[in-house]
């Protein structure tokens, strides 16, 4: 998936390493995550697929860096994945502790909920920066309107976070319920 992030967002606009860096920490960070290695790491392996090529850009007076492209190969495997790509995935790391938890007491269960649902609410709190950064970035690619897409993400992280915290809620309640 990483590959095909950053195949999405050379599409928009040709990037140096650090640039598409700052935009997953700015903006895709809040659903999918990677460190600067694995971009870098990234990068060299769709240039070795022919997916993207680089150019040297002169640093006056700082290193050269890389500024990243998508070759139209490139650009014809993100349209591959976007038509063929399945959104379900059932994997859940947080659904695979709730369903082995019964081995753990009432309140360890009550305290590990309860920590869930605050740091649920601290990242729902959080989503206000994506918003910000996706219309900021709309600037910076040859298709404003594209950051609706954008927008529809963020809006899914709000409600997902909104439904992990009343769900939060109702494991607690439910587990208060078998302690009678």
């Amino acid at each position: 998936m990483l590959k095909h992030g950053i195949l999405g967002l050379l599409n928009y606009r040709s990037m140096t390493g650090y640039q598409i860096m700052e935009v997953f920490r700015d903006s895709l960070n809040y659903f999918w995550t990677a460190q600067t290695s694995q971009i870098y790491r990234e990068l060299q392996t769709l240039k070795k697929s022919g997916f993207v090529t680089d150019t040297a850009v002169k640093g006056e007076g700082r290193p050269d860096k890389k500024l990243f492209s998508i070759t139209d190969a490139g650009k014809d495997e993100l349209i591959r994945w976007l038509r063929t790509e399945s959104c379900l995935d059932t994997r859940s790391r947080l659904l695979m502790l709730t369903f082995f938890r019964g081995e753990l007491t009432a309140e360890e269960n009550i305290e590990f909920f309860n920590a869930v649902r605050e740091e649920v609410m601290q990242f729902g709190r959080s989503l206000d920066k994506p918003a910000e950064s996706a219309l900021s970035y709309a600037q910076y690619v040859s298709s404003p309107e594209n950051s609706i897409y954008w927008q529809m993400t963020v809006e899914y992280g709000k409600m997902y976070m909104k439904m992990l915290e009343e769900w939060c809620g109702k494991c607690i309640e439910m587990i208060g319920e078998n302690k009678e």
